[in-house]
């Protein structure tokens, strides 16, 4: 029947070959990872060399540099899991796939993260970034130009020798009885809420030192915003040399508004001049680079809230003309920096960014890169929701676009049809859309918590040198 001359443009749909498909999609499964991210994720790091899915004729380690990445990835999108379940999941995907058993300890993928290349990782985190700031629509406000949110935190680190030295504990705390402390200062993109680049630091590395060594990787033109620390002389100065903008809170210095250039209610020009005290964190002859004068923008806002005591708020900004950069527009800015700081709420509590788990600085560094690149990734996906189905990305939520974004590329992982795929994807963007934070302008909680520590007594002395003996339900510590 299948040399009949009858219909013969039909006979590949009637008489396809099993075999055919199977072993397409077996070739397609032999070269992707763990619930096939590389699939969904690869447009959005375009240019990053390494990531890329091997040929199907090209041999591939179990712990190559691109199943490594991917793994590793997989690793951050399921809150950051023990390795020990990343090569539980890669031994499951070689039984499927009938290959070679992959070793069962978890040194052999340790070592492998350990050789990823810190370039791959810090193109992939700006790759993403900007992944995730196209698909959101340009704001004509400030002429156009870039905004960047900086802020800095203080992350945990496993107590090891090697975190120790690097990041040492608070000197408050006996030797043994602290965690390492790790200063993070970053840069958020005002539009797609992701961040592009980072600064580390111990406890003795100050914000501002942070800001000065990562200054030089700011664009030109660019609009810093920034909390009251920068809002002083210093930080002008140093931003101006760079050609980039400052919008900040006042720091200490007292406005008199009786002087300078009046541009209306509550705005004026003032000049500030050089103080006699050089900055710890820079050079003498940064220090004498300096201009012995600059001016500066200063705004008065009043901020009243129903149920608060109204409050006043002192701008400084370095951009001069109030034609071109409205006072609201300049208002507006530092308001969505306080959103912002929302977003590290979302790094910290919902990713675990607050206590790394890497026992050395190198690992630690790589650890949060790839946290850092899954969450511009989510970032990314809400932005692409949030433009398909026409809904204010600010309303969306992190924490359920990431559980709908994990459970959807498991079910992506189960299929090798291209139009289920599209079909899931599209569904998955539909869900994220939908599932969108009520409206709570003026929400207000205290800095509290409510559930109750466990009493037990503080360890102040290193752990191998404390013994307990417990008396009913009292624990005494002995010597």
């Amino acid at each position: 029947m299948s040399d009949t001359p009858f219909f013969p443009a039909w006979r590949a749909r009637f008489f396809r070959r099993p075999a055919t498909t199977l072993a397409a999609n077996y070739a397609g499964l032999r070269r992707c990872t763990l619930d096939q991210l590389e699939a969904r994720f690869l447009p959005f790091l375009p240019g990053v060399t390494g990531v890329a899915p091997a040929s199907a004729t090209e041999r591939e380690r179990p712990y190559s540099v691109r199943r490594t990445w991917w793994c590793f990835l997989w690793q951050m999108f399921e809150l950051n899991v023990s390795c020990r379940d990343v090569v539980r999941q890669l031994q499951a995907m070689f039984a499927l796939e009938g290959r070679p058993g992959v070793d069962e300890g978890t040194s052999a993928y340790c070592q492998a993260r350990a050789r990823l290349p810190d370039d791959l990782l810090t193109a992939a985190l700006q790759a993403s970034a900007r992944a995730a700031t196209a698909r959101v629509a340009p704001s004509p406000a400030l002429q156009g130009r870039a905004v960047k949110m900086l802020d800095g935190t203080t992350l945990v680190l496993p107590d090891t020798p090697l975190n120790q030295a690097e990041y040492p504990q608070s000197k408050s705390q006996k030797p043994g009885c602290g965690f390492p402390l790790l200063n993070l200062l970053a840069v958020w993109d005002a539009r797609g809420a992701t961040i592009g680049d980072v600064e580390l630091g111990n406890q003795q590395h100050s914000e501002l030192r942070l800001l000065h060594q990562l200054a030089p990787r700011l664009a030109p033109q660019d609009i810093v915003v920034y909390d009251r620390a920068l809002g002083h002389y210093v930080g002008c100065a140093l931003l101006r040399a760079r050609d980039v903008d400052l919008i900040s809170r006042v720091h200490t210095r007292r406005i008199d508004w009786r002087r300078g250039q009046r541009l209306g209610p509550h705005e004026r020009l003032v000049l500030w001049r050089k103080s006699r005290r050089q900055p710890p964190y820079l050079t003498p002859a940064e220090w004498a680079a300096l201009p012995e004068e600059i001016t500066v923008r200063v705004l008065r806002v009043r901020v009243a809230q129903k149920g608060f005591r109204t409050r006043e708020l002192v701008l400084v900004t370095t951009l001069l003309d109030a034609v071109a950069y409205p006072a609201a527009e300049i208002i507006e800015a530092y308001r969505r920096r306080w959103r912002l700081e929302m977003c590290l709420d979302d790094l910290k509590t919902t990713l675990g960014l607050e206590a790394l788990r890497c026992h050395s600085p190198a690992l630690v560094r790589r650890e949060l890169l790839m946290l850092l690149t899954a969450h511009n990734l989510v970032r990314a996906v809400m932005a692409e929701a949030a433009a398909a189905h026409a809904v204010p990305l600010d309303r969306l939520s992190f924490t359920g676009s990431l559980v709908t974004l994990r459970r959807f590329c498991a079910a992506h992982a189960q299929t090798a049809r291209p139009q289920l795929r599209r079909l899931l994807w599209a569904e998955m963007l539909r869900l994220i859309a939908a599932d969108q934070l009520p409206l709570r302008p003026g929400r207000w909680a205290p800095r509290a918590v409510k559930r109750r520590p466990k009493s037990y007594p503080r360890l102040n002395r290193p752990r191998h040198e404390y013994r307990q003996a417990r008396h009913g339900s009292v624990y005494r510590r002995l010597a």
